[in-house]
């Protein structure tokens, strides 16, 4: 057994969740951080952080905020007091510096104080996650048999979030990760037009996108009672999308795992034998 500790933030999530599992495989101790955990963590109560930190070596940063002011001020706040509790590694999870837009200042300051923070640092700007047609938001849309976003034909390089669980292991775990931004991204660039048709062909339903303006986007989501918050944040997302600021392809999975990146089709193919788009 390793005589390190980690603490993985937003452990209930699509990458902490993994990054927890790889580490327990690893025979390191991990301390999954959230606010049902014990001890308890909240980003916005600071009394919880001490108790979390208390014998770790290790941090694996995700902030539910990140482009935010606040997160900014948390992150900084609390990278110091990781590095003031002994933890030697700190992973943060980032996006990347292509999609800052507005919130750029505020993901700089939030990595900057990661790199100032006295320990060893790596950041992981990461891209959509192929998880979200399977476990998130967009998991709904295809069990309907439709997506209807305003995406247009814009690229994105999806990733996988079991590869970003593993270059953040590493990164954990091993020596030569220190100081390095990974831009992470799947291998390929992709419209959300063919990610549907790689699950129509992995599962052999009757799947289809369909192009929306921003605007009919906005009135359906509005129609369904989404919250005015989400319809913002995701339209600016999708626009972004739209309009190519994505359609890059990073080397951060090759530099760190020093394999190529789990294309969109392995992806597919596993979650439709698993029954996740079954109806």
């Amino acid at each position: 057994m390793s005589d390190e500790m980690i603490l993985v933030t937003g452990a209930t999530g699509k990458t902490g969740r993994r990054v927890a599992r790889l580490l327990q495989k690893r025979g390191v101790t991990v301390r999954a951080a959230s606010r049902s955990g014990t001890p308890s963590f909240d980003w916005t109560d600071r009394s919880t952080w001490e108790p979390a930190l208390r014998g770790v070596t290790g941090v694996y940063l995700v902030h539910p905020g990140l482009g935010s002011p606040q997160a900014a001020e948390d992150i900084a706040a609390f990278v110091r007091r990781a590095a003031a509790a002994g933890a030697r590694h700190m992973v943060l999870l980032s996006t990347p510096s292509d999609a800052w837009g507005p919130a750029q200042e505020h993901v700089l300051a939030a990595e900057r104080a990661l790199e100032h923070a006295g320990a060893e640092w790596t950041v992981l700007r990461v891209r959509w996650f192929f998880q979200n047609f399977s476990e998130d938001f967009l998991l709904d849309p295809v069990l309907s048999g439709e997506l209807r976003l305003p995406t247009g034909d814009g690229k994105e390089a999806f990733i996988d979030a079991e590869d970003i669980a593993e270059v953040a292991v590493a990164a954990l775990t091993e020596a030569g990760h220190a100081g390095w931004h990974y831009e992470l991204s799947g291998p390929r660039l992709m419209t959300f037009g063919e990610t549907i048709a790689e699950i129509a062909r992995a599962t052999g339903r009757d799947l289809r996108y369909v192009p929306l303006t921003p605007e009919a986007y906005v009135d359906e989501q509005r129609a369904q009672g989404v919250p005015e918050e989400w319809v913002q944040l995701t339209v600016g997302m999708y626009d972004y999308v739209r309009s190519g600021g994505l359609a890059s392809v990073g080397d951060g999975v090759q530099r760190a795992l020093g394999r190529a990146p789990r294309d969109f089709s392995e992806y597919a193919d596993a979650a439709a034998r698993q029954g996740v788009w079954n109806i």
